[in-house]
């Protein structure tokens, strides 16, 4: 395990739905077994002292998905809600959704608020992206400081508003899946987020791999716009 300063890692987990169909299976089973991968590495990166991890379970473009992976993704999620409110005494992992809930219906939203509620005295956190979208985020936050009086804008008042206010800026976004880009992830917060893509399938991703770039990570000099 290498030692890092890391504060917060983030997750785009891509493939899931091509290492089904590389395997003759329906997609949907591609998401259940990224489910998986997701518990796991969500697991290890607090085993390995980092204190925040976001994933980017569901975006606002995914609904453009056929119907039938929509809704096996949304019985995943509704099974790791399940799951989560039994295990979250043992796994001490403050839960965030961060995202759109405005287009779930009341039940749905009480169960993620729940959740939300039950683990919020712990202080490793996973954020969930659940009907996110950057762009939208940052209109959401301008128009809620907007609607709150605030006649000028600064960056810290749109950094303190976003959904993902609850955690630091993200140091490393690892993108599996063989694509290089963010895909509309974390826009706002990842200015200077060190970016690793690998062409790894999200359900084959590896704690090892994610030791690796966490590795080089090491290696890499943070300027943040200095010298």
């Amino acid at each position: 395990m290498p030692e890092s300063n890391i504060r917060h890692i983030a997750f785009i987990m891509d493939g899931n739905g091509r290492w089904a169909t590389q395997r003759g299976l329906p997609r949907e089973y591609g998401h259940s077994k990224g489910a998986e991968k997701f518990r796991e590495i969500a697991r290890y990166c607090g085993d390995i002292g980092i204190k925040n991890v976001t994933v980017y379970a569901f975006s606002t473009e995914n609904w453009k998905r056929p119907k039938k992976e929509v809704d096996s993704l949304m019985k995943i999620m509704n099974s790791f809600v399940s799951e989560a409110e039994k295990t979250y005494k043992r796994d001490k992992m403050r839960i965030v959704f961060i995202g759109n809930k405005s287009v779930f219906d009341e039940a749905k939203r009480k169960k993620l608020l729940e959740l939300e509620a039950l683990t919020s005295e712990y202080d490793r956190t996973l954020c969930i992206a659940l009907n996110y979208g950057g762009r939208g985020e940052i209109v959401d936050a301008v128009n809620a400081l907007i609607s709150s009086g605030k006649k000028s804008i600064t960056e810290e008042d749109i950094t303190e508003t976003i959904y993902s206010g609850v955690c630091p800026p993200p140091d490393m976004i690892v993108r599996t899946g063989g694509e290089k880009r963010l895909s509309n992830f974390l826009l706002w917060q990842s200015s200077y987020s060190e970016l690793f893509f690998t062409d790894t399938l999200w359900p084959d991703f590896s704690t090892v791999e994610l030791d690796g770039m966490i590795a080089e990570f090491g290696t890499r000099k943070r300027r943040f716009g200095g010298v």
